[in-house]
């Protein structure tokens, strides 16, 4: 019985400490499109023209390879959308929950985590998330690429937290992420420039007020539908 009881206990120790001891990450590779556990962002065509703080959001698997909600009921696979990835951020595994049963939880949102989705693993999460979002409707403005990021980061229980939202994940990779290389914030903020420039050019200061009504009221949007309005943005 003694020696049962000892193998037992040797035996869950031994599962806790393969289950959060994660394998090394390969370095992460530009050139290759590879971010191993990153969140990933670059600017969309037209959209960021007129406000450089909006783009396109993906995650990325512990092999590197970026998903990305693009379209309808469509997840895609190292293939990001809209060009090459501009700023990244990479995220810490141990910083995730990863629990083996209801009682194995490292977060203190145990039920509520369990009731929401759990993983063993940071690509079981991933996959999860990914067959969710392919039977979604995508819509700029209620269920886009930054909900489908939310939803990975709340099964992984980031950062002991299940309230990630368009928000936060946006603000998570503007304000602690990484520029690729100098030309990605040429490709981010030229475009801007020049839209602004010939704005104020062809219809003066006005321009510059029409442009920022449009940056308050896309933000009121967002932070309405986040946290004034339960539901609404949602998917």
């Amino acid at each position: 019985m003694e020696l049962t009881e000892g193998y037992d206990i040797e035996h869950l120790s031994s599962t806790q400490r393969i289950q959060h001891e994660p394998w090394p990450l390969d370095a992460i590779d530009p050139k290759k499109a590879k971010f191993p556990c990153c969140l990933v962002w670059t600017p969309l065509p037209v959209v960021s023209w007129l406000g450089p703080f909006i783009g396109h959001v993906g995650i990325c698997r512990e092999d590197g390879a970026v998903l990305d909600f693009s379209g309808s009921n469509f997840v895609s696979v190292d293939d990001f959308a809209f060009g090459a990835v501009a700023r990244y951020l990479q995220l810490d595994r141990n910083q995730c929950c990863f629990p083996p049963n209801l009682y194995g939880h490292t977060c203190n949102l145990g039920y509520k985590h369990a009731e929401y989705g759990t993983a063993l693993t940071w690509d079981d999460a991933l996959q999860s998330s990914m067959r969710h979002f392919e039977h979604r409707t995508y819509n700029l403005f209620t269920c886009n690429c930054h909900s489908f990021v939310a939803n990975c980061l709340n099964r992984l229980c980031y950062g002991g937290s299940m309230s990630w939202n368009m928000i936060n994940v946006g603000a998570l990779i503007l304000f602690k992420g990484h520029w690729v290389d100098v030309r990605s914030i040429l490709r981010s903020f030229l475009p801007f420039i020049f839209v602004v420039s010939v704005g104020i050019f062809m219809v003066g200061w006005p321009f510059l007020i029409g442009l920022l009504s449009f940056s308050l009221l896309l933000m009121g949007w967002f932070l309405l539908g986040t946290y004034l309005v339960k539901n609404l943005l949602e998917c």
